[in-house]
């Protein structure tokens, strides 16, 4: 008896009644993304980008600006005094924050990590935010106070705010220098704390923009972790002035505003 050929066992295997069967995407887990955001912190502890796997075609920008990788912040090894990570697996990104508050120049710094077709294996593109001495507000030593004291544990699942929710109040708050009823789309817990730079606001639902600005904030990218109701928007801080800025809310479990961290570079 003739035996079929293996290409015929696979065109089994693929096409059942002349349909075509669907293959698969990759599946971004949250697993991958935190390997991926621990060799950046590696490589920005060493200064050496060795260990990192860039996808062809890779991209690197600080500032809102695409820069050369080798001439950027990268390169510089610095002492982290502390890191946390927020990770998307819908957008396959994720969001570190990081403080070096000692050495010759500190920086307080907001990363997006991002990863093309789901392959947390390879980083497709590094989105760094990069403030230091001059910037809006900024002093590493009390920001760092301020961060250290906060509580990021895990929101229990049945009570995380929704993806849709925190990109409401991620735009929400964004918008509110252009739309004067943008802050009461948004509701503030009565204990938030508000960090611009280094400048501390508590409770944060106080002495919030209200409209006045022609100039809506834009280059807004998104990383949003339900896990720990947290939604970060790296942009253009064009109200202002069109100066790079990363702002990250924290939702807590009973949906309002916990924590909102702001990293403004006024040089551009």
């Amino acid at each position: 008896m003739l035996r079929p050929s293996v290409d015929a066992v696979l065109a089994a295997v693929f096409v059942v009644s002349g349909s075509i069967l669907p293959v698969h995407a990759a599946e971004c887990t949250r697993e991958g993304l935190l390997a991926a955001a621990e060799s950046y912190l590696a490589a920005q502890t060493s200064g050496k980008i060795d260990g990192l796997k860039l996808a062809s075609g890779f991209t690197y920008q600080q500032n809102n600006k695409a820069t050369d990788i080798a001439k950027g912040l990268l390169s510089s090894p610095l002492k982290l005094d502390t890191n946390r990570t927020a990770a998307d697996t819908v957008a396959c990104a994720t969001y570190t924050m990081f403080i070096s508050s000692s050495g010759s120049k500190p920086y307080v710094v907001g990363t997006q990590l991002r990863h093309k077709d789901n392959n947390t294996a390879e980083i497709s593109m590094i989105d760094t935010i990069a403030a230091t001495t001059g910037d809006l507000f900024f002093d590493a030593k009390k920001t760092l106070k301020y961060i250290q004291a906060e509580d990021w544990s895990t929101i229990p699942e049945a009570s995380r705010p929704s993806r849709d929710l925190l990109k409401h109040v991620g735009d929400g708050y964004l918008d509110m220098w252009t739309d004067a009823k943008a802050s009461g789309s948004i509701a503030w817990g009565t204990d938030c704390e508000r960090v611009e730079g280094s400048q501390y606001t508590n409770p944060c639902g106080k002495g919030l923009p209200k409209g006045g600005s022609s100039k809506s904030n834009g280059m807004r990218r998104y990383v949003i972790d339900e896990t720990i109701g947290s939604v970060d928007v790296l942009c253009q801080f064009d109200s202002l002035g069109p100066w790079p800025d990363s702002h990250e809310v924290r939702v807590g479990a009973d949906g309002k505003v916990k924590y909102v961290h702001t990293i403004t570079v006024m040089k551009t």
